[in-house]
């Protein structure tokens, strides 16, 4: 679905003029209705000046009725060549207030098991900013000691699929850039599915290997050796007077 142009100041505009809800409005213009909400508190899009969505040929005046009439109602965009594509612009993507929280997590999680992806993909992968992924990078963020490291496509920040495409771009550049690399960043540069099917790699062999079908009954099964010797035997040494003796003789 086509969003409306400049989303943020239309959705300043119906919440000044109108009596929609936060989330017809938030649906309307693509954003999160605590956002909305933001707005109406005065927290968010301060200084936006609204921008009329009936006067620009956006929405009619009915829908609105209707949405004012119906809170479950949803407002529809009329169709505008101009608006086509606006929800692909470039740019770090929106993320909704609820999951922003969740980002240095997302951001150290890729910097840590992706170290081959660029800042602006991290970017443009989690909705963030430069300023934030090298705080994170140089652990000098003010609540680091507090960041655990989770995938951003657990946290609903970004698709496997987006998160794929990125580390393969990656692998391209870094390929092309001539670096070598070792086994563990090649399997790191591949897709999800492509790593999950590779077989396991051959290691060397450690100082235990043989070992584990050793058992302490196949020590008691070895013949016993010297099986006449006791404790005893090894502490009855010769007296002292009697190598005296000895060496009279």
């Amino acid at each position: 679905m086509n969003k409306p142009l400049m989303a943020k100041a239309t959705a300043v505009w119906l919440v000044d003029n109108t009596t929609l809800s936060f989330k017809q409005i938030a649906d309307f213009v693509g954003m999160h209705e605590l956002e909305v909400q933001g707005i109406a508190d005065g927290d968010v899009a301060v200084g936006v000046k609204g921008f009329d969505p009936i006067g620009s040929n956006q929405l009619d005046p009915a829908e609105i009725e209707r949405g004012q009439k119906d809170p479950r109602y949803k407002l529809k965009l009329k169709h505008n060549p101009a608006a086509e594509g606006e929800e692909k612009r470039r740019g770090p993507r929106y993320t909704p207030l609820s999951k922003r929280q969740d980002r240095p997590a997302a951001i150290l999680w890729l910097v840590k098991f992706h170290p081959e992806l660029a800042d602006a993909q991290i970017v443009r992968l989690v909705g963030t900013t430069k300023p934030t992924i090298q705080a994170i990078r140089e652990r000098t963020h003010w609540n680091i000691q507090n960041i655990q490291p989770i995938d951003p496509v657990a946290l609903g920040l970004c698709r496997q699929s987006e998160l794929d495409a990125a580390v393969q771009k990656a692998a391209k550049r870094k390929a092309a850039d001539g670096g070598a690399m070792t086994d563990d960043e090649r399997r790191k540069l591949l897709s999800t599915e492509t790593s999950l099917s590779m077989p396991d790699e051959p290691r060397l062999p450690s100082s235990i290997a043989g070992l584990e079908n050793f058992s302490l009954r196949d020590e008691e099964d070895k013949p016993a050796e010297n099986e006449n010797l006791d404790a005893d035997s090894f502490f009855n040494l010769p007296d002292a007077d009697e190598d005296d003796d000895d060496d009279r003789e």
